[in-house]
């Protein structure tokens, strides 16, 4: 279940910070757009890139997630449980781009969502 607080952060344009390992073990920090599916947080990305590959690999991740009001607001630890592509990838896709700008987001690439179901939930500092 999300905390109160992780759940509004997410309905806001806060942009998170996804880690994921590398093959040799370092960290892979990357920024994305993140909001929340039920329970659930989503973010997506494309099939080639390199958080992709790493989640594919291991599924494990870190979300530093940061409203605009403060920074040092939640940070979640979780692993992807679900990979969605397609149209319904697209209308997640299109909500979550709609917080942050007034465009839809444009089709000219392959992209997907990846569902991440929290394991470990820490707000402030």
């Amino acid at each position: 279940m999300l905390d109160p607080v992780v759940r509004d952060v997410l309905d806001t344009p806060s942009y998170a910070h996804v880690a994921t390992v590398l093959p040799d073990g370092s960290p892979h920090s990357t920024p994305v757009y993140v909001g929340a599916r039920g329970d659930q947080i989503v973010f997506f990305t494309g099939p080639g890139t390199r958080k992709a590959r790493n989640l594919r690999r291991d599924p494990r991740l870190m979300l530093s997630i940061v409203p605009v009001d403060n920074p040092f607001q939640p940070v979640v630890r979780g692993r992807v449980v679900e990979w969605i592509e397609g149209d319904e990838a697209w209308e997640i896709i299109d909500r979550l781009v709609a917080k942050y700008i007034d465009l839809r987001y444009p089709r000219d690439q392959e992209r997907m969502v990846l569902v991440v179901e929290p394991e470990h939930q820490k707000v402030g500092m």
